[in-house]
């Protein structure tokens, strides 16, 4: 029983051995969890997973085996929660129907609509065309379709096309141990090398002994100096969540191959567009935000600054107060961004989504003309060309003012 899903784990290279598999036969026979999905989960990850690195791979790949599941005890009644009900319903729009859609309005007028709905509406709404619901082509609520609407209580986007989202959406740190495939990615960023002697001598001098032995009527004399090391130091700014869950992996090889590049890394995650807080861990981004401010006040201009993300978003996310997807900024996107491009002259934005597909998306095209230049795709020759345009520009760079 669940040797398939036992050899899936082997197969993708997910560290599991024959013994943590037979224990959880052996729980799973000792009854020590009831029939319910959400208990034998836990159970699994509890026997096969022995480092929390693993904890992102183990659940891609245990959705990607059981999805759709469900551990029932076929003596008990079997109770399909809303959720799920909510989930299975797609609404089959016209093309008129999707043009009335379009005509709704800009963001302050579906704001204002939203507050007055919220006052007025007292229950649960399936489907239709104006309240907070599901199902339906309101711009409010959730698994419906509305191109300009405000995403409510869905569990991921489908879509994505809301102007804003009000859920607690879970994000997950970028794997640093991700080896596959990373080879590359390391040679290309070792070309963004600035290599120093510093520390204690360690390196034979060959030139020096020969000079100093020389002088020495032939005696012998060793000398020694500091190894060369890259003492490079690195900003990166990773985009998280939404759009970037596809390009999960091709990040987490990014900054595995960075991680190891870099004696000087600072990273941090952001959401779509760097606003006035980041964090470190995505799992506390709620309650451990770090103010942009302190950062720019941190680290000087020295750091090489790339930010990873798709630059895929609304367009008001950028110039807009408020306009971001899921707080209410005060000062919009660009402020923010011109700020770390005038602090950090050496800065660069490399973009997973590939270069012939950035002209059908308006806000990639706004990013690009705004890094005039300094845009690439996620690549090795988009690398390569980033890592020349950090060691070229020169020290006295002064970005350009904001132009929004």
């Amino acid at each position: 029983m669940f040797l398939d899903f036992f050899l899936l784990l082997r197969n993708d290279g997910f560290p599991v051995t024959l013994k943590e598999y037979l224990t959880f036969l052996e729980a799973l026979d000792c009854d020590v969890i009831r029939y319910e999905t959400t208990e034998f989960y836990y159970l699994a990850r509890c026997v096969m997973v022995k480092d929390e690195r693993h904890l992102d791979k183990f659940d891609r790949l245990f959705a990607a085996y059981f999805h759709g599941a469900q551990l029932v005890d076929t003596e008990q009644v079997i109770s399909i929660p809303l959720e799920w009900l909510r989930k299975n319903f797609e609404s089959a729009l016209s093309e008129e129907d999707r043009k009335y859609i379009c005509s709704i309005g800009g963001l302050e007028e579906l704001m204002e609509r939203l507050r007055e709905i919220f006052e007025k509406q007292k229950k649960r709404h399936q489907g239709g065309n104006r309240l907070i619901g599901t199902g339906g082509i309101s711009p409010y609520g959730a698994y419906g379709y509305n191109p300009a609407g405000v995403r409510i209580g869905q569990d991921g986007g489908r879509q994505r096309r809301a102007v804003k989202v009000w859920d607690r959406r879970e994000f997950r740190d970028l794997d640093d141990s991700v080896e596959l495939n990373v080879r590359n990615m390391k040679m290309a960023l070792r070309k963004l090398r600035v290599l120093t002697r510093e520390g204690v001598g360690e390196e034979l001098d060959l030139e020096e002994t020969i000079d100093t032995t020389s002088r020495n009527a032939g005696l012998l004399s060793l000398e020694f100096v500091p190894s060369r090391k890259n003492n490079i130091k690195v900003l990166m700014f990773f985009d998280v969540g939404g759009s970037m869950e596809e390009h999960v992996e091709l990040c987490s090889r990014l900054f595995s191959a960075a991680r190891h590049e870099f004696k000087h890394l600072e990273f941090y995650y952001f959401h779509n567009c760097i606003y006035e807080a980041v964090w470190k861990d995505n799992k506390r981004r709620f309650s451990e935000r770090i103010p942009t401010f302190s950062l720019l006040n941190k680290y000087n201009g020295d750091y090489r600054c790339i930010i990873v993300g798709d630059a895929s978003m609304s367009p008001w996310e950028l110039v807009y107060p408020n306009g971001s997807v899921e707080h209410n900024n005060d000062e919009p996107g660009l402020v923010w961004l011109d700020r770390i491009k005038t602090k950090y002259p050496f800065t660069v934005w490399l973009n997973p989504v590939p270069r012939e597909e950035w002209k059908w998306t308006e806000s990639i095209g706004m990013l690009n003309d705004f890094y005039e230049g300094s845009m690439f795709p996620l690549t090795l020759s988009g690398i390569k060309d980033a890592i020349g345009v950090l060691k070229r520009r020169p020290t006295g760079h002064v970005a350009s003012g904001l132009r929004v």
